[in-house]
């Protein structure tokens, strides 16, 4: 199923995706073919979060003719259970907490900011190493499209597109290749516009969508951000 909603219209239709996808530099091209009507406008950027957004940033942002950058969010995980979120933290000081999940596990307080000052000495860690010194991409008054490699839970998506927020965007697009199509719902009240590529059911994990979901390196994802800074933009761009 590929869902697609912005807050003025909402389109449900089949999807075109081979699930599943190869690795995540296919389901960045089959999600940039829902973004083509956005190609080689100025005002457009693509912020990927990483480690697993960026080649599909990437691939997205290769095909709009649009620059790439990162919007480093850090899951805050169960310890213990590290892939079950309780929440997550931006750049920004911001921070969102999925309450469910932590009254119905009994997480005390102290144990949430452990967890989140862990997460922020590698939040600021990582957007020190991914960029080479290079400066964030100015967001003020631009459309931005906030990619990820899928939605689960989608804290992380939620809290980014809240610290974005904060810096003036005109717009906040979220573009993923697959999600959860409760999560893609619950996406509509933070951003301007949801594009989900493909939301099969029953979604359990995004990794059960990847034939190859492995683990991207904080090398691997220097070079993909050097690669794309390094690509020729037409001057409509």
């Amino acid at each position: 199923m590929n869902y697609y909603h912005d807050r003025r219209k909402e389109r449900v239709s089949r999807g075109t995706a081979t699930m599943p996808y190869r690795d995540r530099f296919e389901a960045g091209r089959v999600l940039a073919s829902e973004l083509r009507h956005l190609a080689n406008r100025p005002d457009v950027i693509v912020l990927a979060l990483p480690r697993g957004g960026v080649p599909v940033g990437y691939e997205v942002a290769k095909e709009l003719n649009a620059p790439l950058d990162v919007f480093v969010v850090r899951k805050l995980g169960v310890p213990g259970h590290e892939e079950l979120a309780m929440g997550a933290l931006a750049s920004g000081g911001v921070r969102v907490l999925n309450e469910n999940v932590i009254r119905s596990l009994g997480i005390p307080d102290r144990v949430v900011d452990m967890v989140a000052a862990n997460e922020q000495r590698e939040l600021e860690r990582r957007e020190r190493q991914y960029r080479d010194g290079r400066p964030p991409l100015d967001v003020r008054g631009r459309t931005v499209i906030l990619v990820d490699d899928g939605l689960a839970t989608g804290s992380s998506m939620r809290v980014a597109v809240r610290a974005l927020r904060s810096k003036n965007p005109a717009r906040i697009i979220v573009a993923v290749p697959v999600a959860s199509g409760d999560t893609c719902a619950e996406l509509e009240s933070e951003a301007n516009q949801v594009i989900c590529a493909a939301t099969p059911e029953p979604f359990w994990a995004v990794g059960q969508w990847y034939t190859d979901f492995s683990q991207m390196s904080d090398e691997e994802v220097r070079d993909l951000l050097r690669q794309a800074a390094s690509l020729p933009k037409s001057k409509a761009a």
